[in-house]
């Protein structure tokens, strides 16, 4: 993975990052939050995956109905944010659409995508931290406004 800081200012970072074949998306943009301590951002990307799974949140189950999709992909869209977690380190969630080679699409949850041949994404830094915090009624975190 190349990254390259794009533009800064007293409170903003934004960062491009390109995946290489291979790289494993979530956990390398992750990653890259945890290296860099960011607190709250947006996350978008483009490019394409040999294989990935997204996943389907079933409010009823309270978690995750994985769709594996084992055949390259173009990533149409994904878009996502970092946050804080409960224990204070950055959390990725990410959305994704994924077009096929016959024009139909799968979409939800990004779990895991495999790069090929490359992603490109684009990190835009908040100036204020993001929570996310446990929604046990759900089963899910999400972004808490009023945590501190």
């Amino acid at each position: 993975m190349k990254q390259r800081l794009l533009a800064q200012d007293a409170s903003e970072r934004t960062f491009i990052l390109v995946l290489e074949e291979g790289d494993e998306a979530f956990s390398a943009i992750s990653a890259f939050a945890a290296q860099k301590d960011i607190a709250g951002a947006s996350v978008s990307a483009i490019g394409a995956f040999s294989r990935a799974t997204v996943g389907f949140f079933s409010i009823e189950a309270r978690n995750y109905r994985k769709i594996p999709v084992a055949e390259q992909s173009e990533v149409l869209s994904a878009i996502g944010d970092i946050a804080r977690d409960e224990a204070g380190e950055p959390s990725l969630h990410m959305h994704a659409v994924l077009g096929l080679e016959d024009g139909s699409t799968r979409g939800g949850h990004l779990l895991e995508g495999y790069v090929r041949p490359t992603l490109e994404v684009i990190i835009r830094e908040s100036p204020t931290e993001l929570r996310r915090r446990k929604r046990p009624e759900l089963g899910i975190a999400l972004i808490d406004l009023d945590a501190e």
